[in-house]
C-alpha cells in the first residue's frame, strides 16, 4: 500500500500544467487531492477531470500571494499531509536593467511570497500532526551552481530564494517528522515551457511524487531533479 493512501495533499497551481499532474498522481497514489487555482470555473473543470479517473480531489480558490485568500484557505483545511507548492510565473529572457518592476514585482510575488506565505499557514498544521511533506517547486535556473546565467531575473532570483527557504525551514522543522525538500521538474512542454521543451508533465511531475512519499527518516532540505539530489 502506498505511504500516501488516506492521506490529504495540496497542490498549489493545480488547475493544469505540472501542478495538474501532480495532483493526479498523489491521486492515483491513494491521496485526497485539494487543488487550489486562482480561477475558480478552470479549478473545477480540473477537479471534474480527476475525478472522472477515479481520484478523490476538491477545489480550492486561492491567489497564493494574497495573504487573505491564504488565510481563508488555511481555514479551509482541517488536516494536511503534503503541501505542494508549484504555482509559478515566469518573466522574460531580459536583462535585470530592462525588467519591468511590476513584473519583477509579479513573479516574486507568486514564487517567493506565495510559498513563504503557504508555509506561514500550514507548516504548524503538518507540524501538529506529527507527518508532513513539503514539496517546494523550484527550478535549476535559481541553482547557485549552474543555473543563474543571466536573463529571466525575476524568475532565476525567485527560485533561489525559494531554496533558501526551503532549506531554512527543513532545518525549523527538523525532528518534527515533516520533511521540507525542494525539486526542479527539468524543461517542461507546459503553457509556460513551450512546446519545444524535452521532458513531459508526467516526467516533471514524478519527483514531487517521491518527496511527497518518502518515509519518516527521509531526506529533509535538500534539493532534487529526477529523485537525485543536485547541488544548490
Amino acid at each position: 500500500m502506498s505511504i500516501l493512501a488516506g492521506k490529504i495533499a495540496l497542490v498549489t497551481g493545480a488547475n493544469r500544467g505540472i501542478g495538474f499532474e501532480i495532483a493526479r498522481q498523489l491521486g492515483q497514489a491513494g491521496a485526497k487531492v485539494l487543488m487550489v487555482s486562482r480561477n475558480e470555473a478552470l479549478g473545477r473543470e480540473a477537479v471534474a477531470t480527476l475525478r472522472a479517473q477515479g481520484i478523490d480531489a476538491e477545489p480550492r480558490v486561492a491567489d497564493v500571494s494574497h495573504q487573505e485568500d491564504v488565510v481563508s484557505l488555511r481555514e479551509s483545511v482541517d488536516v494536511l499531509h503534503v503541501l505542494v507548492n508549484n504555482a509559478g510565473l515566469i518573466d522574460e529572457g531580459v536583462p535585470t536593467w530592462e525588467e519591468p518592476v511590476h513584473e519583477w514585482d509579479t513573479v516574486m510575488a507568486t514564487n517567493l511570497r506565495g510559498p513563504f506565505l503557504m508555509c506561514r499557514c500550514f507548516a504548524p498544521l503538518l507540524r501538529a500532526g506529527g507527518w508532513g511533506r513539503i514539496v517546494n517547486m523550484s527550478s535549476g535556473m535559481g541553482a547557485f551552481a549552474d543555473g543563474l546565467d543571466g536573463g529571466y531575473p525575476a524568475y532565476r532570483v525567485s527560485k533561489a530564494a525559494l531554496n533558501a527557504l526551503t532549506k531554512n525551514l527543513a532545518h525549523e522543522l527538523a525532528d518534527t517528522g515533516v520533511l521540507v525538500n525542494a525539486m526542479c521538474p527539468g524543461w517542461v512542454r507546459t503553457r509556460m515551457g513551450g512546446d519545444s521543451a524535452p521532458r513531459t508533465v508526467e516526467q516533471g511531475a514524478d519527483t514531487a511524487l517521491y518527496l511527497a512519499s518518502l518515509p519518516i527518516d527521509g531526506p529533509t532540505g535538500l534539493f532534487f531533479r529526477d529523485r537525485a539530489v543536485i547541488p544548490w
